[in-house]
């Protein structure tokens, strides 16, 4: 059948069956737009306030989900403005393929209008990306991006596609049926038993995993492991959610901003078990040091991350999920050994509320706590960057994957009220909470309009401390006190008026839990602006 490259590219993503796309239209993408609003093929199409906030969103939509996220920019700065979304599901290893138009064939190398080459520069935070420049290559092209996007570790992938391209027509042939899946490579059994009997020898062994589990949909194979042998687990923040808050195995997050006990378990322990994480250095904080007396094992879909950071003993190349149902009938069952006993002692002195929050005043643990209860389990909690996000982490309930959204690798202030639109259509059956500050807040508050304009009822936590809280914190600790982030802060509920949507402002414990209570029943998008102690730290 005779069809344009842009109904091309719609063809090819209802192939992919993707039925959510995020984007800002302009000039050389308005012939995609034009067959967009013709199509029947039921892709529903978000208009977002900025195209960062259409990014983020495709971001959100893919982390409650697992499925590909879908964003479309039009050239020049339409393009540009997807970079920081696009490195921030990089850094996190989350799908997602962004559809770019850029100026003519003709004209590119001419700097005309808008023209800017978004390949070169999205190249070093992308999987791969691709310029189509025939009509004719477009359709495998895509298909192409969608696999690269979803095979091995996960990641964006950028499609540029000239505006003439768009505009020409060729054959569309549909997707052959799909060949028989290629083999995933063997997983040499002499290293399995290997590593089997490692953990079978162990006196204090523990496993400390990440996003890779979550990603390759593995959370209860860890739960599994970790039962059987009654081993302890710690995770990085994006690992949040596979084992739940309140398992005894679980010491929760290790690292700059984790818990004690984690931290001097990975110190004692003699085999470290690394399953789907990369040792960044909010986890491995002084690399020469950590788990110095443990042999470490680590397993991961990506061979670069093999000794990249941290020496390795063993290593095993692969997706985690095929590994671990591959080692677990070779892992004995055992009772709680001595060494639960010692981390239980260490526990005592993890991360715990201030003892001002029994001051009666109102502070961060006090907001967490609170919103902990009222969302219940199955609610998808969305932050942004900064002290609020390490609150959420420490002291929120997680109890199952995929619950827990934020920006870990890039740590990207603004990621969170559009993320949040994101999942909430892709998991409208959830309450949806974005939990935020006000520096974070006031990077993409224009999203407001987008909730306002497709009514969607997520709840915006904002903990408003008149600082980049994070900042003033490090300033005080190691700069002399010399501050430089005061924020001046507009009034965020009259900002939510001018969108017609409802607000409420909390400033004492007692006015906390009705405000949070009125704004979850509320129908459409709430926000509580929660006013704080400038100079709380965590």
């Amino acid at each position: 059948m005779l069809m344009t490259g842009s109904q091309i590219v719609l063809e090819v993503l209802a192939e992919e069956k993707v039925d959510t796309v995020f984007g800002y239209p302009g000039g050389t993408i308005l012939n995609v737009y034009d067959a967009l609003y013709d199509n029947q093929l039921g892709i529903r199409h978000f208009i977002t306030a900025h195209e960062q906030g259409a990014a983020h969103a495709a971001d959100g939509y893919a982390r409650a989900t697992g499925k590909t996220g879908v964003v479309f920019a039009t050239s020049g700065p339409g393009s540009t403005n997807l970079v920081t979304g696009i490195a921030t599901a990089y850094m996190d290893s989350i799908p997602m393929v962004a559809i770019t138009a850029n100026v003519p064939n003709a004209q590119i190398g001419s700097d005309s209008f808008q023209e800017v080459y978004i390949t070169g520069i999205t190249m070093p935070i992308t999987k791969h990306n691709f310029v189509v420049r025939r009509v004719e290559d477009l359709a495998d092209t895509i298909r192409q991006a969608f696999s690269i996007a979803n095979s091995g570790r996960p990641g964006p992938v950028l499609v540029d596609i000239p505006k003439d391209v768009t505009a020409a027509s060729c054959e569309f042939l549909p997707a052959p049926a799909p060949a028989a899946p290629e083999r995933p490579a063997e997983i040499d059994p002499a290293v399995i038993a290997e590593v089997a009997a490692l953990i079978n020898a162990a006196e204090r062994p523990v496993i400390h995993f990440g996003g890779g589990v979550i990603g390759s949909g593995a959370s209860p194979l860890v739960y599994e492991l970790a039962h059987r042998a009654s081993i302890p687990a710690c995770h990085t923040i994006m690992g949040t959610g596979v084992l739940s808050y309140n398992d005894p195995l679980n010491m929760g997050m290790v690292g700059m901003h984790g818990n004690i006990s984690a931290g001097l378990a990975i110190n004692g322990a003699d085999l470290l078990l690394v399953i789907g994480a990369r040792f960044s250095d909010r986890v491995a904080t002084k690399p020469s040091d950590f788990a110095r007396r443990a042999r470490i094992v680590q397993i991961d879909i990506d061979r670069s991350e093999i000794n990249k950071n941290i020496h390795i003993d063993y290593s095993i190349v692969g997706d985690v999920g095929r590994v671990l149902e591959a080692v677990l009938p070779l892992i004995e069952r055992k009772e709680p050994p001595a060494w639960q006993a010692q981390i239980d002692a260490w526990r005592t002195d993890d991360v715990v509320p201030p003892a001002s929050a029994l001051d009666g005043k109102l502070h961060p643990y006090d907001i967490i706590h609170a919103v902990a209860e009222l969302a219940g389990e199955d609610a998808i909690i969305v932050t942004d960057v900064g002290q609020h996000q390490m609150l959420t982490a420490e002291f929120f309930n997680f109890n199952k994957p995929r619950k827990f959204i934020t920006s870990g690798g890039l740590g990207t202030m603004g990621f969170g009220l559009p993320a949040a639109i994101g999942a909430y259509l892709a998991k409208p059956e959830n309450l949806v909470l974005n939990i935020t500050g006000d520096g974070s807040f006031q990077m993409n508050l224009q999203e407001l309009a987008t909730c306002r304009e497709h009514h969607i009822p997520v709840k915006i936590i904002i903990m408003n401390n008149s600082y980049l809280g994070m900042v003033r914190q490090m300033q005080e600790k190691f700069y002399n006190n010399c501050y430089q982030v005061e924020m001046t802060n507009p009034d965020f509920t009259k900002i939510a008026e001018a969108y017609d949507l409802f607000a409420v402002r909390v400033r004492t414990k007692e006015e906390l839990i009705p405000a949070l209570e009125k704004a979850i029943r509320h129908q459409g998008t709430a926000i509580v602006d929660i006013v704080i102690d400038s100079f709380e730290n965590i």
